[in-house]
């Protein structure tokens, strides 16, 4: 039986540079949007200094304890921040640090950034980050002394399970959500005709995604609803093949969304999650290629009966997917070479699946996991030489094994909440056991995409200035959303450009059910530099201009079709101006000033620190000078490269 010692490892290097991602992309965003003259200062939400460990219950952060230390909220998060990207870039370097300690730090400074994140940091990700790192706290090995690594331990199949029954979660529920939302798009499976251009921050090559012909784009989402709802059923099949089958499924998926759309780190985040689904085997395929292939072994006719029956089955699996996806979905060849697809299944055959399935998951992710406890026991008891090391290692295999079985549990209740009787039916105790834990994020309810935006064009907020109420309005162009229609959709991703994301969100509502929104107008009418610092393009670079408004305008990607009226040989948008968005707007309105001390946007600073400047604060305000707030990707980039250069260089040299 194939080993997973590298597979783990893969995966622990994988989440820390997904850390070092989350880390470093809000690092350099942090004076912008939650410094004290941010859009969303952090001291408006921070509750009094603690004393102890004990008062933070109520909001649990380590920020509460920022004045301690002579630092302000915003240097206590730019503590937090380059702590968190220190710890992850060590972690990618060394395979010793890649360890409990590590992951705890990591996750703690991550889940006290969330705390006070506020709508900028309420995203599906921060979220699925946050659980995934919690995961990785249990996984990881225990490293008492430094350069020294552990050796695998029997419970690592155990702790890993847990994150191919996460990956589990998330792909089925982001697929039937789709589903049960009830939305026209999804059910036509027209979906993908409008989501390249409505997405959030597209990429470049969504334009060319968005020309492709609708039979093609229903098809996609009938692979889509393949990928999502039924592979995820083979991550726990006993067949080696079908998983990896369902790795590649699922990896081309990801590789699919993250070229088409800017989505941060969340599709890097996903393939790290994929990685628990090989074994060491798969990483060994290339040297054995090298090598040269070895002669084959002479099977008896018991292991040629086995190889037969196996493969047998893998064979009836892929062809049962096959044969009720045709079915579901109608799929038929026409004579013009094209694809036609229709959904041939009912909102209440849907619903009557799903009260199947749910439990039917539920069961069989026990089941998977009380075996995966079994065989951590046994090979404790029948592999592990000496005796107290034969303790401590059926020890680890039960403890952890419990830990395991407990987090399923908790698990159980954001995870039926996509099926109303399922969820009713869990038991109390379950119940209880989540409720304890709710506020800690160690596990949640998944489900992206679940409504079809911008049908009848992509909203987009336009913000204008002007000195003259007449004449005289500029726009602000912002670094990656649309704004100018000559411009090139960018490539942002793994970096997060919280504002650009919010401003899409925006766009879809109003502004005044927005606070930070008009915290936004305000910091850019009196020209607050660390706001500005998020803008690409002020148009009054010397003084900020006396009256602010915003259009809402529908935006479309440009047609390669000539006799189009959106087509253009130089523009990738096209767009059209639909009605205000916001009224005028100026610095000394005192209903906009008020509102702004209301939300205490304006207050002044709740508490100040104890103690005077310190040596660390100036290691905090040195570092902030010296970084700034620069582009996020080329920061995010940067960092990454390094770190793999010198893992590279302390591979080969040490």
């Amino acid at each position: 039986m194939a080993g997973i010692r590298f597979t783990k490892d893969v995966f622990l290097w994988g989440m820390s540079a997904i850390y070092l991602f989350a880390f470093a992309s809000l690092y350099v965003q942090i004076p912008g949007l939650y410094g004290d003259d941010g859009i969303l200062p952090v001291r408006a939400v921070l509750h009094s200094e603690a004393e102890s460990l004990e008062e933070i219950n109520d909001q649990p952060t380590l920020l509460r304890f920022a004045g301690k230390f002579g630092l302000t909220t915003q240097g206590g998060m730019d503590l937090l921040a380059l702590g968190g990207i220190i710890t992850a870039f060590v972690a990618m370097v060394f395979k010793s640090r890649r360890d409990m300690f590590a992951f705890s730090v990591m996750w703690i400074f991550y889940f006290s950034l969330y705390q006070v994140g506020q709508t900028f940091m309420w995203f599906q990700w921060d979220i699925l980050l946050l659980e995934a790192g919690f995961l990785c706290i249990i996984i990881a090995p225990v490293n008492l002394v430094f350069l020294k690594t552990s050796s695998y331990q029997h419970h690592d199949g155990i702790t890993l399970w847990l994150v191919k029954w996460l990956l589990f979660r998330l792909m089925f529920a982001s697929g039937v959500v789709k589903l049960t939302s009830g939305c026209p798009t999804w059910w036509g499976l027209t979906a993908l005709n409008y989501h390249y251009e409505t997405q959030c921050i597209p990429t470049s090559l969504a334009w060319y995604f968005h020309q492709l012909p609708d039979w093609f784009q229903k098809f996609s989402i009938v692979i889509s609803y393949v990928i999502e709802i039924a592979i995820p059923w083979l991550f726990f099949v006993p067949f080696r093949s079908l998983r990896i089958f369902a790795f590649y499924m699922q990896m081309l998926f990801q590789v699919l969304i993250f070229i088409t759309g800017n989505y941060n780190f969340f599709n890097l985040l996903t393939m790290v999650l994929c990685i628990p689904l090989l074994d060491d085997n798969f990483w060994l395929c290339w040297s054995k290629s090298k090598q040269g292939k070895a002669q084959p072994k002479q099977l008896s006719l018991k292991d040629r009966m086995l190889w037969v029956s196996q493969r047998f089955c893998e064979l009836a699996v892929v062809v049962a997917i096959l044969y009720w996806t045709v079915k579901l979905f109608t799929l038929s060849f026409t004579p013009q070479y094209t694809i036609e697809s229709k959904v041939a299944f009912t909102m209440s055959q849907l619903q009557q699946f799903l009260r199947r399935s749910l439990p039917t998951s539920i069961w069989l992710g026990l089941a998977c996991l009380i075996v995966e406890i079994l065989k951590g026991i046994i090979r404790s008891t029948m592999l592990v030489p000496g005796v107290f090391w034969k303790i401590w290692s059926l020890a680890g295999c039960i403890v952890f094994g419990a830990a395991a079985l407990g987090m399923f549990a908790i698990s159980l209740v954001p995870h039926t909440v996509i099926e109303r009787q399922s969820h009713n039916n869990l038991p109390p105790a379950v119940w209880a056991m989540h409720k304890s834990i709710e506020g800690f994020s160690i596990t949640s309810s998944y489900g992206l995409f679940r409504r079809m935006t911008g049908v009848g064009g992509r909203p987009e907020v336009i913000i204008e200035g002007s000195n003259s109420l007449d004449y005289g309005w500029k726009e602000y162009e912002f670094y990656y959303k649309p704004g100018n229609v000559s411009v090139r959709p960018p490539w942002v991703a793994p970096h997060q450009p919280r504002l650009d994301w919010q401003l899409w969100f925006a766009a879809l509502g109003s502004y005044d059910h927005n606070p930070w929104y008009l915290s936004l107008i305000y910091r850019l009418l009196v020209g607050q530099a660390e706001v500005l610092e998020l803008v690409s393009q002020n148009p009054f670079p010397h003084q900020p201009p006396r009256y602010i408004r915003a259009w809402l305008y529908h935006y479309h990607f440009t047609s390669l079709d000539e006799s189009s009226s959106r087509y253009s040989d130089t523009n990738w948008w096209w767009r059209k101006r639909e009605r205000e968005y916001m009224p005028i707007m100026y610095k000394d309105d005192k209903n906009l000033i008020n509102y702004m001390k209301q939300m205490k946007f304006l207050q002044d600073k709740s508490w100040k620190p104890k103690k005077s400047p310190n040596f660390l604060k100036q290691i905090i305000d040195y570092v902030r000078n010296m970084i700034g707030q620069m582009e996020g990707f080329t920061f995010l980039m940067s960092l990454f490269m390094a770190a793999v250069v010198i893992q590279i260089v302390n591979h080969f040299l040490f």
